[in-house]
């Protein structure tokens, strides 16, 4: 299933409480689950104005539907066409 980087534009995001960030969890959970199993939240970093998403879904529009319901920003939807890390500078064996 396709994966997208959900940019949110929430001025204050980093000073958001523990029980704050624990209702916006709750909501979006509530609408994953009103959504059906094929949108899937994995993770979300949270910076000082700003939350980034991340979710596995079939297309964007599904994505945009959650946040509408949810009552939350989708400011950017990207979707991720591929991912790195320190282990893809490692030597591969062409054999």
């Amino acid at each position: 299933m396709p994966k997208f980087v959900i940019e949110r534009e929430i001025p204050g995001a980093g000073q958001l409480t523990p029980d704050q960030l624990q209702g916006i969890s709750q909501t979006s959970c509530a609408v994953l689950q009103a959504l059906g199993p094929k949108i899937q939240w994995v993770e979300s970093f949270v910076t000082d104005d700003k939350i980034y998403c991340v979710y596995l879904a079939p297309n964007a529009e599904l994505i945009r539907q959650h946040a509408l319901q949810g009552g939350f920003p989708a400011n950017r939807i990207s979707e991720v066409r591929n991912v790195i890390s320190p282990t893809t500078a490692e030597a591969r064996n062409h054999a």
